[in-house]
């Protein structure tokens, strides 16, 4: 806790206010807190110390350990208000413990004569225990959120002269749970927001003929039925769940939405009659090649989705790891019920169409007649008529190509000036909300105490050594002096807060007690080990040296098993875009120089080679010296992923090339926004840039198949055609991503901040590189289509032979008319051109005049 004057700048140390603080402090001290019906208060709670002067009355608080300089008056408010001379009392405690416990002091001739601010800092012994298989601490979190924090929120109106920043051991994970747990609402609204965007651009907005709000739902309960079997088989697997997979909910939506339109597009166009004039088994067929026609580009999809996560899967980085292998099983159920779940409800929802019968009752059909338009088949939308006549002729043209080009190069550019520079940074901070107590707190640590940072502890191992090195481990913090200004970074020992040995204070209770039964010899230590070790283990068991008891690990032989010295780390902070972050580099340094100063150590006069140093923040120091590689590692894989996984599938090595230059550009062109964005390479990124594999492959890889599909010789004539036939429903599944994470832009959740922004930058350069740059490079340097793609081709100058009019062919794509064939029959095309072919009948055109033709058939659009 930071105790400040509530008017900042004043000088806390004022009589008035010391005396404000003890009031503060007495409630603490005796406010109570109940778990399970047990009532605690903090002096049956603490850790044992010394936290009183030696002279004066002592009350209840002094067998405890709380640092602050109200010790000073053995945390007694009448022992205060009878000191005249309380500065001069406050000045016998030793000037470096002072200058460590004060804000901004001034200091006269070595006396402390003002400071904006003071610590105090109250232990708590470890109670913790395993419940459900997850460490907890019941009792002692109980008291911190009935007493301390429910004090420290009272400060304002109970003890109006001060202003308080506070911090406790649950704190982090109460708000940053709490920021998690109030986002999840979010979840429903992006789901909603989904519903309502599918069923709007499905079918007609208006309940009856041609409204698909049944679609909508049964897309939504694709999606949740893949999150469900993904999770459930994931859990059985035994890969953990941490907070970040709460993204997944919003990826799966994205991926599914757009596999429903890719399948909804192909099962319209695959339409050649009315609806009225389909019998169920012409359903059935029109399903077949549907899936026929859009299985394929899902597959692709899905494939390189899964593989690209399934490589991740193998990461050194547990989170990512575990994501990943849920975010690889989730997308094959997703591909599974997507094949099979939604494709029958589609082929139920026509027949209901067809039957003229309700959206939401399904079992009533309308009074109304069903409405029907004069074209027996499918019509194309505005969406793929704009595509058709001013999207792809723009793009296309030669001055257009020349722009896009140009445009996408100058991206490029930046994406790697960007992926260069981007920089690993801890986020930690960043994932309590803005407005959180904790932030607060870091401020005010930032401000009044920078030489306060992270702990560090020196493990000692074998009794003997132990034993053999007392008096140096004794004399320890002259080997942790002076290290504070550069790396290593070790804070200077000289407060409970930032240096513990507990063999100098085993040494001192010697000094003071004279051991017992007359152990000691010449040199103040017990004779030999075995008393050493005895004499330590009462030592610590005993009220003066309890608050090390922590500190020492006794083996099952009575010996000694370990011990630990602790120490701490300077702030390693910086001013990054005028915010105050920790500082991953110098986080990096201090970890490294501290391994290094062991081993010279080791080689130097200390007797003991067991030895290693420890902090739970080395957990995250490591991720950082790894993480940037990671990504890096993870990216080539999951694009080299791609390019095989699509060359395999598309079977085209030119298509898989481009498809695949065109999902790497897009993923540097997100790293560089990112860096233009301030988002730093950490845990949540990563995580999101693997994402965006996926999400940038659907983009690019429906668009790459569809063009492999068109026929002709005419390359712009192919892109312009594919774009038509598979630009809306890109489009569409893009929009309903976006709209998906679009709510969580006001998200008070780092989680959620962040890959709302990233989400935004995959769908944006992902659609900007699938429907523009793909079309482009496709229309220069694109390879032939497939050859059941060139069977039958009409364009404007070709003609139809007797010869081809009498194979069976099932499906012609024209680069004119995308004409398609029943028997031998055109009967619909994407322009409106109804061409009968018969040996004996006439060309006959609804749309333009009678042709010429000879015996051959010979036909001249």
């Amino acid at each position: 806790m930071t105790v400040q004057p509530k008017n900042s700048g004043e000088n806390v140390l004022s009589k008035e206010l010391l005396l404000v603080a003890m009031d503060m402090h007495y409630a603490i001290q005796t406010g109570n807190s109940t778990t399970d019906g047990e009532t605690n208060t903090l002096t049956s709670l603490c850790v044992n110390g010394n936290s009183c002067r030696s002279s004066g009355p002592r009350g209840d608080i002094c067998p405890c350990l709380v640092d602050s300089i109200l010790s000073q008056w053995n945390y007694d408010r009448s022992i205060l208000e009878a000191d005249e001379d309380y500065m001069s009392t406050l000045n016998t405690a030793d000037e470096k413990k002072l200058a460590a416990i004060l804000g901004l002091p001034t200091f006269d001739n070595g006396n402390v004569i003002a400071a904006e601010a003071f610590k105090i800092s109250y232990f708590l012994a470890d109670r913790l225990e395993i419940i459900d298989n997850a460490e907890s601490d019941p009792i002692n979190d109980a008291w911190e959120e009935q007493v301390f924090l429910e004090t420290a929120r009272s400060v304002p109106t109970a003890y109006s002269q001060l202003k308080v920043d506070y911090f406790a051991a649950r704190s982090f994970n109460d708000e940053f749970g709490n920021a998690i747990t109030g986002d999840l609402a979010l979840v429903q609204i992006s789901y909603v927001m989904a519903f309502l965007f599918l069923g709007a651009t499905m079918g007609r907005i208006v309940c009856g003929t041609g409204s698909r709000w049944t679609m909508a739902l049964a897309a939504m309960v694709t999606v949740i039925l893949s999150t469900a079997a993904g999770f459930g088989i994931s859990s059985l697997a035994g890969l953990f769940f941490g907070p970040v997979h709460s993204l997944l909910p919003f990826i799966l939506l994205g991926i599914g939405v757009d596999d429903a339109f890719v399948i909804v597009n192909a099962f319209n166009r695959e339409r050649k009659l009315k609806r009225t004039a389909e019998s169920n088994t012409e359903l059935a067929n029109r399903a077949a090649r549907s899936l026929a026609r859009a299985g394929a580009s899902i597959t692709v999809t899905s494939a390189t989705d899964l593989v690209a996560f399934a490589i991740s899967s193998s990461s050194a980085l547990p989170a990512l790891a575990s994501f990943c292998g849920y975010a690889a099983i989730c997308i094959f159920f997703l591909w599974f019920f997507a094949a099979t779940f939604f494709s029958g409800c589609m082929v139920l929802d026509e027949r209901r169409q067809r039957d003229n019968r309700r959206e939401c009752l399904c079992c009533v059909t309308r009074k109304k007649p069903l409405e029907e338009g004069d074209e027996d088949g499918f019509e194309e939308d505005a969406l793929s008529r704009y595509f058709r006549n001013y999207h792809a002729p723009a793009i296309l043209s030669s001055f257009g190509k020349m722009v896009v080009i140009l445009a996408f190069s100058g991206l490029l550019g930046y994406g790697v000036y960007g992926a260069i520079n981007l920089p690993v940074e801890d986020t930690q901070r960043a994932f309590i909300p803005a407005d959180s107590y904790v932030q607060d707190w870091f401020k005010s640590s930032d401000s009044y105490f920078p030489s306060s940072g992270i702990d560090l502890y020196f493990l000692f191992e074998n009794s003997t050594e132990i034993y053999g090195a007392r008096g140096q481990l004794a004399n320890f913090s002259s080997r942790l002096t002076g290290l504070s200004d550069a790396a290593p970074f070790i804070a200077e020992p000289n407060l409970n807060e930032t240096y513990q040995n507990v063999i100098d204070g085993y040494f001192e209770y010697l000094q003071t007690t004279g051991g017992e039964n007359n152990i000691l010899g010449e040199d103040g230590w017990p004779k030999n080990e075995t008393e050493f070790t005895s004499s330590l283990k009462n030592f610590v068991t005993n009220p003066l040296g309890f608050k090390y008891v922590t500190d020492v690990a006794f083996l099952d032989d009575g010996m000694i098993g370990a011990i630990r010295i602790k120490s701490q780390y300077v702030g390693l902070t910086k001013l990054s875009r005028d915010k105050i972050i920790d500082d991953a580099d110098r986080q990096i340094q201090a970890m490294d120089q501290t391994r290094e100063l062991i081993e010279s150590w080791k080689n130097s006069d200390l007797n003991i080679t067991n030895i290693f140093p420890y902090s739970e923040k080395f957990i995250s120091i490591e991720g950082f010296k790894v993480i940037r590689e990671e990504l890096f590692l993870n990216l080539s894989l999951s694009i080299a992923a791609v390019a095989l996984i699509v060359f395999l599938t598309v079977a085209s090595a030119v298509t898989a090339l481009l498809i695949t230059m065109s999902v790497a550009f897009c993923l540097v062109e997100i790293l560089g926004f990112m860096y233009l964005l301030g988002i730093a390479i950490d845990s949540v990124s990563v995580i999101n840039i693997v994402l965006a594999v996926g999400l940038s492959v659907d983009y690019s890889a429906h668009v790459g198949h569809c063009f492999m599909t068109k026929g002709g010789e005419d390359k712009n004539q192919r892109a312009l055609e594919a774009l038509a036939d598979i630009g809306a429903a890109v489009l569409n599944g893009a929009t309903s991503t976006f709209l998906a994470v679009a709510v969580l832009l006001f998200s008070s959740s780092y989680v959620f901040s962040v890959l709302s922004k990233q989400f935004a930058l995959t769908v944006g350069l992902g659609i900007l590189h699938g429907l523009v740059l793909l079309p482009v490079l496709l229309s220069l340097f694109g390879p032939k289509p497939f050859a059941s793609a060139e069977d039958g081709y009409i364009d404007a100058k070709g003609a139809i032979s007797e010869e081809t009019s009498d194979k069976d062919i099932t499906e012609i794509n024209s680069g004119v008319n995308g004409a398609n064939f029943n028997g031998g029959m055109v009967v619909s095309s994407t322009k409106s051109v109804d061409i009968y072919v018969n040996d004996n009948n006439p060309v006959v055109s609804s749309n333009i005049e009678r042709s010429d033709y000879d015996e051959d058939l010979e036909v001249e659009c």
